[in-house]
């Protein structure tokens, strides 16, 4: 089943609101934001699916206009039921000059014998700035699903003004080689992606920020890379969904904080 998820942003009188929305089933958009006053808009994608089925088409379209700020969140774990033939999730992303996106969803699930993949395209053009997360597990290893999904496949490509500045391809595929291999895991059942991109921060102070923040647990590791253009990623490797999810959530934080008080 194609479902469709549409969102436009336009700044009024200093504020993000909702200029536009569209969804079709299973999708529901709700305005999160606490303080109505506030610059930033707060929106979370809901659902009334329990997950992707096989056959889903999941296709996601935001453009943030010029000088917006929306930090968007999702309902719950994404879980991948067993397929046959797959299911596929697409996210296209536009942001206008100035402005900026904050989304860290909920760890993704493959259960048995699970087929996904899903492919971030995100254009930025200047003095934009974006956190973006993305957290991949095991499957239900509680369950003794550890592992046994087909295939999970995540790209994002991240542009800034037309020219490709970061492309993170993660191919998983358990049946074909295995994933606690050298090179791959290495033992450890999840991982965490961040990437945060800004033009006017020092990526050296903040760096350092996420090494002291990530220091204090000692059930996880971890890698900071600069990235090629004003901006960092950031890989974490551990054992439990709800942590690494805690950790990029509270990393969010920490930058969103960052930027407002910069405002």
């Amino acid at each position: 089943m194609i479902s469709q998820c549409n969102i436009v942003t336009v700044l009024r009188n200093g504020r993000t609101i909702l200029q536009e929305s569209y969804c079709t089933q299973p999708f529901k958009i709700a305005n999160i934001t606490e303080d109505k006053k506030e610059s930033q808009l707060q929106l979370m994608i809901m659902t009334a699916s329990p997950g992707l089925l096989d056959g889903d088409d999941h296709r996601y379209d935001l453009k943030l206009l010029e000088g917006t700020s929306l930090k968007l969140e999702s309902q719950c774990y994404q879980r991948l039921y067993h397929m046959k033939t797959g299911a596929y999730q697409q996210m296209n992303i536009c942001l206008s000059e100035g402005a900026h996106l904050t989304f860290i969803p909920h760890p993704c699930v493959p259960h048995e014998a699970a087929a996904f993949k899903t492919k971030n395209t995100i254009h930025l053009q200047n003095d934009c700035s974006l956190i973006w997360g993305e957290i991949l597990t095991c499957g239900r290893a509680g369950s003794g699903e550890s592992f046994i999904f087909s295939k999970v496949h995540s790209l994002t490509e991240i542009y800034i003004n037309q020219k490709i500045a970061i492309r993170e391809n993660i191919l998983m595929q358990p049946n074909i080689k295995s994933l606690a291999g050298i090179g791959m895991l290495e033992g450890f059942t999840h991982q965490a992606t961040l990437f945060f991109l800004d033009e006017k921060k020092d990526m050296a102070v903040i760096r350092k920020m996420f090494y002291d923040k990530l220091a204090q647990f000692d059930t996880i590791e971890f890698g900071i890379s600069i990235a090629p253009v004003n901006g960092l990623i950031l890989r974490i490797f551990g054992y439990k969904a709800e942590q690494l999810f805690n950790i990029l959530k509270s990393i969010g934080g920490m930058l969103e904080s960052e930027k407002n008080s910069e405002g």
